[in-house]
């Protein structure tokens, strides 16, 4: 059976204080929900698009970390990215059977997991609440430790997705891509394409970009990052890091306007609106037109 391409499903945005993430989103225009805890310790709060989200994470309860697959993968992965910084840290793909995922990730030796599964309680705008319950199965690049990587299954999503989530004021319609940063593109290459299911990368002088059913998967260097973005990329001494996430935007003058009114200002830089890593938590944060 061939390899299944996989869509963006979401990102984990590590960050040291969950609500202050959480303002900041709102103030981005974004609809931003409640807190939610994780039995291995972290928190997390969520920003949901058409099929994708933001996951703002934080290691809220260090104590509840055990030596289960979550413990280590999930929560340990997150405290001890956060020791070293905030930003951007886990990108999860969509997948249709976790478990043939695992099986494929252990054929191409990327696997770092057996499938996982959870459930929690959440609830709808309403106050209603529901059961979701997730499948993952990681993968591990292994020139990128501070970068995590898994694929994740929903059995539960018509409980999970919902439009009343999904209307911001920024205009935002859905995930353009997301970017990672590394001295040598190339290193990753064989990774990426067993990861999404890809064969291979659109090669351009300055960037590798994997075209997945749910936006694009690009790496490039980081002087090249900082000419597609015109702000600083991550340190990468240490490997490869997910830098930016791009937003595809209905109205480009409504969202300028609400950030406008919310006191933020954002970079101009080849026809995007820009949120450098200073401003935006250790993370590039990126809207471009949809189209």
């Amino acid at each position: 059976m061939p390899t299944m391409a996989r869509g963006l499903d979401h990102v984990a945005h590590a960050v040291r204080d969950l609500d202050a993430a959480g303002e900041f989103y709102r103030r981005l225009g974004f609809t931003v929900g409640a807190r939610n805890r994780h039995s291995w310790g972290t928190h997390n709060r969520l920003v949901q698009l058409p099929g994708f989200f933001v996951e703002l994470l934080t290691m809220a309860e260090p104590e509840k970390l055990g030596d289960d697959g979550f413990s280590v993968l999930f929560g340990g992965f997150a405290k001890r990215f956060l020791e070293r910084h905030e930003g951007l840290a886990v990108l999860l793909l969509e997948s249709r059977d976790a478990a043939a995922d695992a099986a494929t990730f252990e054929a191409a030796s990327i696997a770092a997991s057996k499938v996982l599964r959870f459930e929690r309680q959440g609830s709808r705008p309403d106050g209603t609440p529901i059961q979701v319950a997730f499948s993952l199965a990681f993968a591990r690049d292994m020139h990128a430790p501070d970068a995590g990587f898994a694929v994740c299954q929903q059995h539960y999503p018509e409980n999970f997705w919902n439009a009343a989530f999904q209307d911001h004021a920024n205009m935002a319609t859905g995930v353009a891509g997301v970017v990672l940063v590394a001295d040598k593109p190339a290193e990753h290459e064989a990774f990426l394409s067993a990861f999404a299911g890809q064969p291979k990368p659109l090669a351009t002088p300055d960037a590798k970009t994997f075209q997945t059913p749910r936006g694009e998967i690009q790496t490039m260097t980081p002087l090249a990052f900082e000419s597609h973005f015109g702000v600083a990329a991550p340190d990468v001494s240490r490997g490869a890091r997910i830098a930016a996430v791009r937003f595809a935007v209905r109205d480009m003058a409504t969202a300028a306007a609400a950030w406008k009114n919310a006191g933020l200002t954002a970079k101009q830089h080849g026809g995007r609106f820009v949120f450098g890593p200073e401003a935006a938590i250790g993370a590039v944060i990126a809207f471009e037109p949809a189209g």
